[in-house]
């Protein structure tokens, strides 16, 4: 059978077995393993041809149109031969070029290594997915995570001594209590992040907690009022999901889903990324950390850079809360060295940092694969570092203490801080406004103020407590002489805010008022007047839900970051 029929026999077009050889640059016939290969050359530079019916087997014929002709084939150096009469002449075919030749093996080389490469790949994200380990929280987390809507996720760092090397650190038979913990949200547009420290050592009430044992058997650990909130890990067989329903009792904010990490992520993370850099005030030699570093800016990795977010003794007040300000500045610098391009560039880094991670780290299920995590990494990556916002829930000292080492939740201030992170304000947003306000205080309240006995005002309760608005008419006139001042009842609608409504030739009448009672130039509104009972144009002065009492000056914003804030992006020095 020639080629043409053996082609046809094997439902294969006899085209498709020519194939160039790199070595002499012809193209040559390539027939199954059962067939005589031919060593003729065939066609320089044309496209491959099938056989002629009767050609011998083991020689390829030239095609020619029905009814032509064949010429005999010409001998390789042979000249070229005259054309037959009246048929054009062909052109010459021009060899292909070395670098011709080698785009082709090169395209053939790089499809195999993407096919292989993908291959691989898949490969090495089940490794890397099986590195991870889950807890199945029951619902105490999300059943999925959305890349289209804000989320929480619950950091813990766990004291238990798991781990090559780490036999030495924590307390002996440690079950693994929260010893760490950051709730972190992102906003839904990712424009910004909010880190939020929880104390290990703030006094919770730590409600019932089911939980999953490993032979699928269900049991519910009962809860504990007034102990530290890292009793709400490990002790009893809490798992993470206890921690998590201990967050949402007392801060009120509901995480969808934890991360926890052992001392080992410290160490094998911060030596994926060649180090991280640290700046302390005061040069640091702890006996108990075996934490020792010069003043200034160092690069901690490994068991350095563990020693340093464990210690308590080389900072002022000897305090978590002191550790935790530390804690989040290596935070920062972590996150800016995992960012960079040094890191980002290099696939080595990367593939050490997804390592270390992966190990290092138990999830709850919903999150627990490689897809899910890249997809939460990406969506994190899209935060710009200036506008993740480190910051520590409001405390004070546990008043039940004669001398307090543990914390409570400062109720005047934490509200404003979990509404704000409820309402997926952006902190960095808030620094912005509480800016802006300065600025609108300076422009509206310089200028001339009138005597206190001009002011006519007249005041509403906008959302105040009940007589808060004839509590604040007699202080005004019987102490801060605002003798022209009256109680107008209950305003139309509740304010969060107070705020003094006045026309623009009043606006000295508004910045002696805004001085007696601490307003805010976003609280003082230019507008219209209206008429007073003596028929005098007055401004109206609306008491909200923000007023303290009589006599008390307001701040000057709603929603006020802690003390202590900080941002990803800056550098900062524990003291």
């Amino acid at each position: 059978m020639d080629a043409q029929g053996r082609g046809r026999a094997d439902n294969v077009d006899p085209a498709d077995q020519w194939v160039l050889n790199p070595t002499t640059g012809e193209y040559e016939l390539r027939l199954t393993p059962s067939a005589p290969q031919s060593a003729v050359p065939g066609p320089r530079g044309s496209a491959p041809s099938p056989g002629r019916p009767g050609a011998p087997r083991g020689r390829t014929a030239t095609p020619v149109a029905p009814g032509r002709d064949v010429p005999p084939p010409r001998r390789r150096g042979a000249p070229p031969e005259e054309p037959l009469p009246g048929r054009r002449g062909r052109r010459p075919v021009k060899k292909k070029s070395s670098a011709k030749k080698a785009l082709l093996w090169t395209g053939g080389t790089m499809a195999f290594v993407l096919v292989a490469g993908a291959a691989t790949g898949w490969f090495y994200l089940k490794h890397l997915e099986g590195n991870v380990g889950t807890t199945d929280v029951g619902d105490a987390a999300a059943s999925n995570f959305s890349k289209d809507e804000a989320f929480d996720i619950l950091i813990i760092g766990t004291d238990k001594r798991t781990g090559e090397g780490n036999d030495g650190y924590g307390d002996a038979g440690s079950v693994g209590h929260a010893d760490t913990n950051i709730l972190l949200h992102v906003s839904k547009d990712r424009t910004n992040a909010t880190a939020l420290s929880i104390p290990r050592d703030l006094i919770v009430d730590i409600p019932d907690c089911r939980t999953k044992q490993e032979d699928g058997t269900e049991t519910v650990v009962a809860g504990q009022d007034g102990v530290r909130f890292n009793r709400s890990l490990g002790e009893g067989g809490r798992d993470p999901g206890c921690t998590m329903r201990t967050v949402e009792a007392a801060t009120g904010i509901k995480p969808q889903h934890f991360v926890m990490a052992d001392f080992n992520a410290v160490k094998t993370l911060t030596t994926a990324v060649d180090g991280v850099e640290v700046c302390v005030e005061k040069a640091i030699n702890d006996k108990k950390s075996k934490l020792v570093l010069p003043a200034g800016t160092s690069k901690v990795e490994g068991e350095r850079a563990l020693a340093f977010v464990r210690t308590r003794h080389a900072f002022s007040n000897d305090s978590d809360l002191d550790r935790i300000k530390a804690q989040q500045q290596f935070l920062g610098s972590l996150m800016r060295k995992m960012t960079s391009g040094d890191t980002l560039t290099n696939p080595a880094k990367l593939l050490k940092l997804a390592e270390a991670a992966t190990n290092a780290l138990t999830v709850d299920k919903a999150i627990g694969n490689v897809g899910t995590l890249k997809d939460i990494a990406l969506e994190l990556k899209k935060v710009p570092t200036k506008n993740i916002t480190f910051m520590t829930i409001p405390v004070k000292d546990n008043p039940a203490e004669p001398r307090p080492v543990t914390v409570v939740v400062d109720e005047s201030k934490a509200p404003q801080i979990v509404d704000a992170i409820n309402n997926d304000v952006s902190f960095t947003e808030v620094k912005a406004q509480q800016k802006k306000e300065k600025a609108e205080v300076a422009a509206r309240l310089k200028g001339a103020r009138s005597a206190a006995s001009d002011v006519r005002v007249r005041i509403l309760n906008g959302g105040a407590v009940g007589g808060s608005a004839q509590q604040q008419l007699v202080y005004l006139q019987t102490q801060a002489g605002v003798t022209k001042s009256e109680n107008a009842g209950n305003a139309e609608a509740a304010l969060a805010k107070t705020t003094l409504e006045y026309a623009p030739d009043q606006a000295d009448q508004a910045r002696r008022l805004a001085d007696i009672m601490g307003l805010s130039g976003s609280a003082l509104k230019p507008g219209k007047s209206v008429t007073n009972a003596q028929g005098l144009p007055t401004m109206t002065l609306t008491l909200g839900k923000d007023f303290k009492g009589a006599g008390v000056k307001l701040s000057s914003s709603a929603a006020v970051a802690p003390q202590g804030a900080s941002t990803a992006d800056k550098a900062q020095c524990a003291s």
